[in-house]
């Protein structure tokens, strides 16, 4: 496996020390996706390229009030957002895009399911082919119930990575959302072959592996027997990355050793 955090440019160094592989970005914040004008965007990028850790994945594709479901979907809105996106992903050398964004993604109440569900499929369909050109792998985020209410389990994302068809849009198992109301290890199994990508924290207070106990033994088994051996991302709460950085990475790598032992 290679081994991120999810965390601003500035704070790669303990990282790197510590042994970490690379760094995941936040796509508004550092891609600075809702802004047309590039100026901002290369004023980051500055940044992005002299952090000591390559920034390889981002997340948090889809701003919250540019919607996918529902009958406010604007989708010459949407194509023009998603472009900018993997443009400047390629620019800054991220591969990976995280597609969570609850909010964009969330069937408004009283809206048909099956209606949203097709909206979804659009988007795929749409964003497949405009990520295949910048060399950018979308990848689809299981969220928890509390968060959002499409795309909450392995298996029904697995599902709609299937639907969408495109090798450019794959799938994500995070092991907070999964140990929340998913750990279903079957499933995690049975699609480990769409996985591209992985995110990792507790369960009770969202912090890094080794700071709460944490049973992360099934989650880690159900990669392992899948076979997935990509990144995994720390995408926790931390009090002091300078000090927690190494104890972590110790933690996630054998987390990761004890179930390929």
């Amino acid at each position: 496996m290679q081994y991120g955090v999810c965390v601003d440019p500035e704070l790669a160094p303990p990282l790197a020390e510590a042994g970490f592989d690379f760094i995941e970005l936040h796509v508004q914040n550092h891609l600075k996706t809702t802004e047309a004008d590039d100026q901002a965007f290369l004023d980051e990028l500055v940044r992005i390229k002299g952090a000591a850790l390559p920034a390889t994945a981002a997340n948090c594709f889809v701003p919250g009030d540019l919607k996918i479901t529902g009958p406010e979907v604007n989708w010459t809105a949407l194509e023009a957002y998603v472009k900018r996106v993997f443009e400047r992903a390629q620019a800054a050398s991220v591969q990976t895009i995280v597609f969570g964004s609850g909010g964009a993604r969330r069937i408004p109440d009283g809206f048909d399911r099956e209606a949203a569900w097709e909206q979804l499929v659009r988007f795929g369909k749409l964003i497949g082919p405009l990520a295949a050109p910048h060399d950018v792998m979308v990848v689809v985020e299981p969220l928890n119930q509390q968060e959002c209410n499409v795309l909450t389990s392995v298996g029904e994302s697995g599902r709609y990575v299937r639907a969408v068809d495109h090798p450019n849009v794959r799938l994500l198992v995070d092991a907070y959302h999964w140990g929340i109301d998913d750990h279903d290890f079957e499933a995690l199994v049975a699609n480990a072959e769409l996985l591209r990508h992985a995110h990792i924290a507790t369960v009770d207070h969202r912090l890094p592996p080794g700071f709460e106990p944490c049973a992360f033994g099934d989650f880690f088994r159900a990669l392992h027997i899948g076979g997935y051996d990509g990144p995994i991302s720390i995408e926790a709460k931390w009090d002091d990355i300078a000090q927690q950085a190494a104890p972590a990475y110790q933690a996630l790598t054998a987390l990761a050793q004890a179930a390929a032992g």
